[in-house]
């Protein structure tokens, strides 16, 4: 009876002492971090997303999910609440977007900043701020590839329709013309092998004609040179052009002398001449006047002796 007694008390104090160590336990490692609570609304899709799945902010560890439900006053909307360390820097301007861990598909929040309101955002358990969720690299590549999709659809149309039979027609036309005009550009160099041939010698002549207009040039440039020399000569002081100009002053003096004393004795002269020939036509008229001397005129009207013939 003894033994019974001493076995149930050391049962006892066992399990005592289990049930003080696992409550030691669970008071040491009780989370004393004061999480912030935010909410996540969004109408896109949430594959993968479940509760208790980490939130992460660019990459760094920073809560968890808490609970995932629908917006009882937006339909089709739902609400991830979410709580994060204190010292996260949640601000106005962040947002979430939906990460995937490897191949697995599990998936968790991914919070990101872009920066435009640096504002902090505060949030409590008795108002909760709102985080709005963007598209997240696999939503984007879906609606990518749904797009990418419908071109391909067009695209296929339009071969189809290239491949009817009149389309195929037009398109083998296209290929005779392509074939005919490569083998009319095959030709070409035959054709221009001839000119090719005498290409040497042209440019030979054409050398030959550069070496002459080189010459040429030489040339022309030394008959500048004398030109410019033999300008510079009959302008300078006391040259050809200032000889020039002053034998022109003396001949206009010369000139000036000649008309106002010559041309008065010219003019004498001319009028002696003119009477010696009229002197010389009378003679030549009435020699015997030379003996009786010039008769005299008869008188005219209103003379004495003037007369009216009858």
């Amino acid at each position: 009876m003894e033994n019974k007694s001493h076995a149930l008390l050391a049962g006892i104090f066992t399990l005592v002492l289990l049930a003080a160590a696992i409550a030691a336990g669970l008071w040491l490692n009780r989370d004393r971090t004061q999480w912030v609570p935010y909410q996540i609304a969004t109408r896109l899709s949430i594959p993968g997303l479940n509760a208790q799945a980490a939130v992460r902010y660019r990459g760094l560890e920073v809560g968890k999910v808490d609970d995932i439900r629908f917006d009882p006053d937006t339909p089709g909307q739902l609400l991830v609440s979410i709580r994060v360390r204190p010292d996260t820097p949640i601000t106005r301007s962040t947002y979430a977007t939906l990460g995937y861990q490897g191949v697995t598909g599990i998936a968790y929040v991914e919070l990101d900043d872009d920066g435009s309101q640096p504002t902090l955002l505060p949030s409590s358990e008795q108002q909760m701020a709102r985080i709005a969720m963007r598209p997240s690299l696999f939503d984007q590549l879906q609606n990518r590839g749904l797009a990418i999709l419908q071109q391909t659809e067009q695209v296929t149309q339009r071969i189809n329709s290239l491949l009817q039979p009149e389309h195929q027609k037009a398109i083998l036309g296209a290929f005779d013309n392509i074939s005919k005009a490569a083998a009319e550009v095959a030709a070409i160099p035959r054709q221009l092998q001839p000119t090719l041939e005498k290409m040497p010698a042209l440019t030979a002549e054409a050398q030959k004609t550069l070496g002459s207009i080189n010459r040429l040039s030489r040339e022309a440039g030394t008959l500048a040179d004398s030109l410019r020399g033999m300008s510079d000569k009959l302008q300078a002081p006391n040259g050809a052009i200032d000889r020039m100009s002053d034998a022109a002053d003396q001949v206009g003096a010369v000139a000036n002398t000649l008309q106002h004393q010559t041309l008065p004795l010219a003019n004498d002269a001319r009028t002696t001449i003119r009477a010696l020939n009229r002197t010389l036509d009378k003679l030549n008229d009435r020699p015997q006047s030379l003996l009786f001397g010039s008769p005299q005129n008869a008188p005219g009207p209103g003379e004495p002796g003037f007369s009216a013939p009858q």
